[in-house]
């Protein structure tokens, strides 16, 4: 325990630090708080015999300020300033976010920057950030951590699990990732934007996610020009490494192929910190941008082909219901939605289901129809069947194909027979036959002698 204590000395474990590792290598700058809410959310809900709410944050984020500091002596990580609220700054070094990378499962080449000097201001947009990504998580407790923890911390964690999940886990955001317009992945250009959060999440049937987090200090136009950016951006092709030309967008990210082709869908997130009002900006911003989002109408819904799906919401309504919850409006609709269906097409989808209904609907008349059809022919076939004159059994198929075929009797053919009479015919012909030859013999006479042959 003491040579451990000597190579960590603020005692943290490889599983502390590797939360530090995981929330800085996305978020890039964060609060111990941070990212003890994201990395161990069970401590969330311990320390409340703490007497004051600073004293349980103390104490509920000792165990990663303790890896923090175990990491800054490694080289790992360090203090990026404070927040405008008095609270220390973490970021990584590169050497961190080399570290971060095998943490995550992400080259290093978009692992991004340092973000060192992020906290210089306060980092007030980096906390919004920050906290649209947990609101959007929504990370659960593990209640297999508490089993020693007392009932009415264990209730309040069980009340916790029992509202409706976020989206993801932390390796399924990134954040400021260039959205180049010019330049490529590593080296963008003039005119591109930078995403503040990028979501992939289809086991949440969230496959891509564009998010821009904003405090209310920009106005309508300036959102609408970076809204701009991103259609730039979208529509921009290059050559894929089968040297086919794609949209660059689809050659870092998959997205299911369908019928209809939107662009990826923008959320914008409100932080009502500054002093412009998002019920005033969005209308505005919606106006602005009409051409960017607006669909085609098509009998009793809309097609999307090379629009942005935006979608706008407000930090505090996003922390209090999450991704289910009706508190999301996408520019062009009159109702509020749950994410998922602000950034699909319901209306479309309910169309198609109705379609294929109609198909199936149509497709089971018809083959009813056809076997109808057949049920009729057939009987009107065997209506027509011959019948053997001798028993009166039907013929069989190809008794009738025979008989049709050669309709001329023959000493061996009966074509008015079944096989079966027919057998017995030619058996008693023959029979007759023979008698008869017999008949006509001289008495005494053998078959076959010289004066038997002489009279013929």
């Amino acid at each position: 325990m003491a040579g451990k204590r000597k190579t960590n000395s603020a005692g943290s474990t490889n599983k502390f630090r590797g939360d530090v590792l995981r929330v800085l290598g996305v978020l890039k700058v964060a609060t111990a708080d941070q990212i003890q809410r994201i990395g161990a959310p069970h401590l969330t809900y311990r320390h409340t015999d703490k007497d004051t709410p600073s004293k349980q944050k103390q104490a509920r984020t000792a165990s990663h300020t303790g890896a923090l500091s175990d990491m800054r002596k490694h080289g790992l990580a360090e203090t990026g300033g404070t927040t405008t609220g008095g609270e220390s700054l973490r970021n990584l070094t590169t050497k961190g976010l080399e570290a971060a990378s095998y943490a995550l499962g992400r080259p290093v080449t978009e692992m991004g920057s340092t973000a060192r000097g992020a906290g210089a201001s306060g980092a007030t947009h980096p906390m919004t950030v920050n906290e649209t990504v947990i609101a959007m998580l929504r990370p659960k407790p593990d209640l297999a951590r508490m089993t020693k923890d007392p009932d009415e911390v264990r209730a309040a964690a069980q009340a916790a699990i029992d509202t409706p999940d976020g989206i993801g886990t932390i390796a399924s955001y990134w954040t400021e990732v260039p959205l180049p317009a010019t330049g490529t992945w590593n080296a963008p250009g003039k005119g591109g934007a930078q995403a503040d959060i990028v979501l992939t999440a289809p086991q949440d049937q969230v496959p891509l996610l564009f998010i821009e987090a904003d405090n209310c200090h920009e106005t309508a136009e300036e959102l609408a020009d970076k809204l701009e950016k991103y259609a730039r951006f979208f529509r921009r092709k290059v050559k894929d490494t089968d040297g086919k030309e794609r949209p660059m967008w689809r050659t870092r990210w998959t997205v299911p192929e369908a019928a209809e082709a939107p662009h990826p869908p923008v959320l914008l997130v409100f932080n009502r910190l500054g002093d412009r009002n998002p019920n005033r900006t969005i209308p505005r911003l919606a106006e602005l941008t009409r051409h960017l989002w607006a669909g085609q109408r098509f009998e009793d819904h809309h097609l999307y082909d090379g629009k942005i799906p935006i979608i706008a919401t407000g930090l505090r309504n996003l922390r209090e219901h999450g991704p289910d919850g009706e508190v999301f409006l996408r520019f062009g609709r009159d109702r509020m939605q749950c994410l998922r269906e602000a950034i699909g097409n319901p209306r479309r989808e309910a169309a198609d289901v109705r379609r294929r209904a109609e198909y199936e609907a149509h497709a089971r008349e018809y083959k009813e129809q056809l076997r109808r059809a057949a049920e009729q022919q057939k009987a009107e076939r065997e209506a027509r069947r011959p019948a053997c004159t001798g028993c009166g059994t039907k013929f069989t198929d190809d008794r009738w194909k025979a008989a049709a075929a050669y309709p001329t009797p023959g000493p061996r053919w009966h074509p008015t027979l079944c096989d079966g009479c027919e057998g017995q015919a030619v058996k008693a012909a023959s029979r007759a036959q023979d008698e008869h030859q017999e008949q006509d013999q001289i008495p005494g006479q053998k078959p076959g002698s010289w004066f038997s042959r002489l009279r013929t």
